[in-house]
């Protein structure tokens, strides 16, 4: 499915005069003062991985320790995961893990490396994220799909003409374009990619016509005038997009129910004693009240979602997971 990942490192910011003045909060180092890794469980360049550096650079000086990035991309961020499950259980390891693999994977692969419930904590959910839904920009123009809907009718009276490109079998958007045929009655045909990069391409080059991915990739090109955004996958438009309708503005295509928004949550592995997931939990509050992080989050279609304890972000997962298992139901993915 995936290449086997390469692992980068990068220390990122640590500055002294802000890591003093945290250091009366949170005294008592996490893993005896080596360095904290924040593990990307995706490639360079994405929408994770600018995420989790931002939030590295902030969280060093509110621990008072450095703190390094390291990708550990593959199998759709399985691979990451696992490496956090199979960490200290001390904090000294963390990442952002998302809704696909909290929830969706173990109903996707055959045998999981790893269990999470079991082998997972999670620390607080930190951001809620939309896919947009781009269309190449002549192909629209030739077919009349001047939005959304226009795009969905065109798909039922052209069954599997209409090819969607994804990051891979399993991913959010593909979950997400199989539940809007299923709920659309859609005809929609998910073409699987080996990352979001080659399917990009090929949008571009009108290979395929329509991708719903996260934001950071594709804004570039419909700014450009190459792309056209017709939709979110939220419920909502997001405040950066008011122009670009949710899911709800179609409740007369069947949609209206429909919303996908894929969050993710700090983790850590299972295990780590309940001081230390405290302890980190403040920390992270501490760099989500940071204005200038939740403006950088903007851009990539992120909002701040915080939990009210690591016991709220169990129950949140816990009762999102049955939401998950049946969009991969929906979505027939199956992962040998």
């Amino acid at each position: 499915m995936h290449p086997l990942p390469t692992i980068s490192r990068r220390a990122v910011l640590l500055a002294a005069g802000s890591a003093a003045l945290a250091r009366p909060a949170f005294a008592q180092q996490i893993g005896a003062g080596r360095p904290v890794r924040v593990i990307v469980p995706f490639p360079p360049g994405g929408a994770i991985d600018i995420t989790s550096r931002l939030f590295a650079e902030r969280l060093g000086p509110v621990l008072g320790q450095t703190v390094v990035v390291e990708n550990r991309g593959g199998a759709g961020g399985l691979i990451g995961a696992d490496a956090l499950a199979k960490s200290d259980k001390d904090g000294s390891a963390l990442a952002l893990i998302s809704a696909t693999s909290w929830c969706a994977a173990q109903f996707m692969h055959a045998r999981m490396p790893f269990d999470p419930k079991r082998d997972l904590a999670p620390v607080t959910q930190l951001t809620d994220g939309a896919l947009l839904c781009v269309v190449n920009a002549e192909t629209a123009q030739r077919h009349g799909w001047s939005d959304f809907r226009a795009l969905i009718q065109w798909s039922r009276a052209h069954p599997e003409q209409v090819r969607m490109g994804s990051s891979g079998s399993g991913t959010s958007s593909h979950l997400n374009i199989a539940a809007i045929n299923t709920f659309a009655d859609a005809k929609i045909l998910h073409v699987p990619y080996r990352g979001g990069g080659p399917a990009i391409n090929d949008l571009l080059a009108g290979n395929i016509d329509m991708m719903f991915d996260v934001m950071p990739a594709l804004m570039p090109h419909v700014e450009s005038g190459k792309f056209k955004a017709l939709a979110v996958s939220s419920a909502d438009p997001l405040p950066i997009l008011p122009g670009i309708p949710g899911m709800k503005a179609f409740a007369d295509l069947g949609l209206g129910d429909h919303a996908l928004v894929n969050w993710n949550v700090v983790t850590i592995a299972g295990g780590t004693p309940a001081p230390i997931v405290q302890r980190l939990f403040e920390a992270v509050q501490a760099v989500a009240r940071q204005p200038d992080f939740v403006e950088r989050l903007r851009p990539l279609g992120y909002t701040i979602v915080m939990s009210d304890s690591p016991a709220a972000a169990a129950q949140m997962i816990a009762a999102e997971t049955p939401r998950w298992r049946r969009l991969v139901e929906i979505s027939g993915a199956r992962i040998e």
